[in-house]
């Protein structure tokens, strides 16, 4: 280290001088010895004064203007209702905490929570500002006379959390007064949760209901008090009025289980649907009342006294006194106001009551339902072809997803639009009595190999409807290439319109199935022009297969909600379904088959339990032998009831 001395040419010592860094240590130590004497000798320093007062004031922000606006938008926003107040309130804070002036909204990019849309709207007020003020108006301070923007105590959206003692204690004692209540939840009037929680109490409320209700029969019924598609979403969006139910679950209004779902009210729901129910029977009181008044005003006097229609014309005056004079005749028309009941949607829904579950002649068109698979996925150029022919034959046609069959007809009712509304309520469904399962020879040939063919046949018999086709599509010289001998393909063809029953219509490609459903839909229309149709439940099956060519004025069907739901493939099966599954697994055992063996033991405990009363082995083996199946009542066979028996009764690995 440099001494603190220089030594001069001639030889003297010279002083550090003052500013040097020499001087500077030379400070330092002396300061350090004093302090060190000080302690030897049992004094202590002097302490420092301690400075009282506040702290300093933060610098105000150097950018007031755009303060000043971004608290008018938040301020504006918050009392709309509108969430963006939050953008605003991150954009004030990240503002006050900048130390430069910008000259644009542009550089107020580089801020936390400025995005394009907030400097858009920044720059749009400042070239406003500047047109008024001129271009030289000063942009780092406000106009005179404008109010300040405030700091951030002042731009907070909460209160502050910084209270004295006395104000705490009061708080406490209170019970918390100062804090925001939270608002109950109640859905909008005709909103999907509104409709939702109004259905599922009503169908609560009815003796001896299950008291909860699947997916598409609560979309069904919730569909007529909702404004809203339960299915299918507005132009731009992809939510639907279903989307609310998640909404419901939330809040703990409704309770979703098993699989299929099945939806109930939990005692918080019942509680605010039974006030939701409340306030639609009070609506429909003032509506009544209103029209009962208006009717003796129009008995009393004609009009209501005080109001001249300038417009009519005295042909209309003729009109209403012929009106006057048979009143029967007339329609009964009610005024609407806000927050009353949509009379005419109140009319349509008593029509519906009236004429109970059918659909009149000239009320309902028949629709050619086409299962979705058959538009979407595989070779879409030939699937795009089927629905090209469809439309250029003129055949209206829906995409929906079915759970059996490929194509079937609904009749659907004709529902009036409601004024107010964007789309007219959604009608009544019933399905007809046709179902087409179509198969290309390669499909086919895969179905057959993996075992789909026979269960897809065995689960068209009970999907309910009485008359199933297979539309089978030859493809040409496409079936010499399969994988399964072509004369096995046609014997599985001729089984299945022989054994099975089924109606098997053949073509040679894509355009004749879709000429082939052109005029299977124009027969229907034609064939069910005059019928009036009743709905029936699935269970309720009579014999009524010959109705239509009968010419019977009526026929019983099933909506198309109930036989969806209970063609699915995967829902909750029996222990009478699943055995029979399992029994068809075995070669040789048809559906029909297996029907016969389940009506004498309908589980397997009943059929073990008959091997367990058996004698010997002979017995067991021949148990089935004797059972009849089919319309030829034919005997099960010795062969197939040993096969049962071994595979129901033997110890580990069959042989």
């Amino acid at each position: 280290m440099a001494s603190l001395a220089l030594t001069s040419a001639s030889g003297h010592v010279t002083p550090p001088q003052p500013g040097s860094a020499g001087f500077v240590l030379k400070s330092r130590r002396q300061q350090q010895q004093r302090l060190k004497g000080q302690r030897c000798r049992g004094g202590m320093p002097a302490p420092e004064p301690v400075r009282q007062g506040r702290k300093r004031g933060l610098p105000s922000c150097p950018n007031p203007l755009f303060l000043r606006w971004l608290t008018e938008l938040r301020d504006e926003a918050k009392e709309k209702g509108q969430k963006i107040q939050f953008c605003y309130q991150k954009a004030i804070s990240s503002l006050n905490k900048y130390p430069l002036p910008l000259q644009n909204a542009k550089e107020a990019k580089i801020l936390q929570n400025f995005g394009d849309g907030i400097c858009k709207i920044l720059d749009e007020k400042l070239q406003r500002y500047l047109r008024e003020n001129g271009p030289n108006a000063p942009i780092h301070s406000l106009p005179k006379g404008a109010p300040p923007p405030g700091r951030p105590d002042n731009n907070n959206m909460a209160p502050s959390t910084k209270k004295n003692a006395a104000g705490d204690k009061g708080k406490d004692k209170g019970g918390g007064g100062g804090g925001r209540k939270k608002r109950e939840y109640v859905p909008q009037k005709r909103s999907g949760g509104h409709a939702v929680l109004l259905t599922l109490y009503r169908q609560s409320q009815i003796p001896g209901s299950k008291g909860y209700m699947f997916k598409l029969e609560l979309q069904a019924e919730a569909q007529l008090l909702c404004d809203k598609s339960f299915s299918v979403p507005d132009l731009g969006s992809k939510y639907t009025a279903w989307s609310s139910v998640s909404t419901l679950i939330q809040k703990n209004l409704v309770i979703k289980t098993h699989n299929p779902a099945r939806f109930s009210l939990t005692d918080e729901g019942q509680i605010l649907a039974e006030r939701l129910e409340a306030a639609e029977e009070g609506a429909k009181d003032r509506v009544e009342t209103r029209s009962e008044r208006e009717e003796e005003q129009q008995e009393e006097g004609g009009d209501v006294p005080g109001v001249v229609d300038l417009t009519c014309s005295d042909e209309e005056e003729e009109e209403e006194k012929e009106d006057r004079t048979h009143p029967t005749e007339r329609p009964p028309c009610v005024s609407q106001s806000d927050g009353d009941v949509d009379v005419m949607s109140l009319d349509a829904q008593t029509s519906r009551k009236r004429n109970g579950g059918s659909l009149l002649p000239g009320n309902y068109d028949i629709i050619l339902c086409v299962d979705f698979i058959e538009t979407t996925g595989g070779s879409s150029h030939k699937k795009q072809e089927l629905v090209k022919e469809l439309q250029r034959n003129g055949v209206s046609f829906d995409v929906r997803k079915l759970n059996v069959g490929d194509f079937l007809w609904v009749a659907r009712e004709k529902v009036a639009p409601v004024p107010g509304q964007l789309r007219a309520p959604a009608g009544r469904e019933l399905v007809l009595d046709y179902i087409i399962e179509r198969k290309r020879m390669d499909d086919l040939c895969g179905s057959i190999i993996d075992g789909r063919f026979r269960e897809q046949k065995f689960r068209l018999k009970r999907c309910g409807l009485r008359r199933p086709i297979y539309l089978v599509e030859e493809c040409g010289t496409a079936a010499s290439h399969l994988s399964l001998p072509e004369a096995t393909l046609q014997q599985a063809i001729v089984n299945t319109q022989v054994v099975d029953g089924f109606f098997v219509k053949r073509v040679q490609d894509v355009r004749e199935s879709a000429a082939y459903l052109t005029i299977m839909t124009r027969y229907l229309t034609k064939l069910y022009q005059d019928r009036t149709l009743i709905c029936r439940s699935r269970e309720l099956e009579g014999d009524e297969a010959g109705d239509e060519e009968r010419g019977s004025p009526s026929c019983s069907l099933i909506s198309f909600a109930e036989f969806n739901h209970g063609a699915i493939k995967n829902k909750c099966q029996t222990v009478r379904e699943v055995f029979a599954r399992q029994l068809m697994q075995i070669s040789g055992l048809s559906g029909d088959k297996a029907a016969a063996i389940l009506e004498k033991y309908s589980t397997p405990y009943s059929l073990l339990t008959a091997y367990e009363r058996c004698t010997s082995e002979a017995e067991k083996e021949k148990l089935l032998s004797s059972i009849r199946y089919g319309k030829l009542k034919r005997n099960l066979g010795p062969a197939l009831s040993k096969t049962v028996y071994q595979l129901y009764c033997t110890q580990g690995a069959l042989s």
